[in-house]
């Protein structure tokens, strides 16, 4: 009987290692992790970029996205808010806010109030979390799809104030 080499007996433990990291990273993206970018989204069209899971990660990431125009990707982070806008009122009606990073980014936040709850006794100077689609603009980006998914395919964004979530 042959023995086998080395490098034989290793493939099949190398396949079995391949095959659980993939597994454990598809189990934590379907947890949720904390931050940065996350799950895909069934939509066409859109792409993930990695993330790590920490508001600085996620922070790093939408400064990244904004410098290199990169969009389309689902993002959770916080903020404090810098300007309450009035609601847009054309078409699905959004809250609309802006709100900084202590990166200095500012982001708008367009929250659809035809889908989701409107976020209750917003102001100037409260934290904001929030998890959406970021799309890229020279001011610093917008951040929408902050609700529930209407057609229940995907998971989805929310909004986070004075410990209630909006979705």
């Amino acid at each position: 009987m042959r023995r086998r080499s080395i490098k034989a007996r290793r493939r099949p433990m190398l396949a079995g290692l391949l095959v659980a990291i993939v597994i454990a990273a598809l189990a934590s993206q379907l947890v949720g992790g904390g931050g940065g970018a996350s799950e895909p989204s069934s939509r066409s069209g859109v792409d993930l970029l990695p993330g790590a899971g920490t508001q600085a990660s996620a922070e790093a990431t939408l400064q990244r996205a904004f410098d290199t125009h990169r969009e389309g990707f689902w993002i959770e982070a916080s903020g404090r808010i810098v300007r309450v806008l009035a609601d847009d009122r054309e078409g699905s009606r959004h809250q609309r806010v802006i709100v900084t990073l202590d990166t200095g980014q500012t982001l708008l936040i367009a929250h659809n109030i035809d889908v989701a709850p409107r976020v209750e006794r917003i102001e100037v100077g409260d934290h904001l979390r929030f998890r959406g689609e970021y799309v890229w603009n020279a001011q610093g980006g917008v951040i929408h799809w902050t609700h529930h998914d209407p057609d229940g395919t995907e998971l989805g964004g929310w909004l986070e104030h004075q410990g209630r979530r909006y979705r």
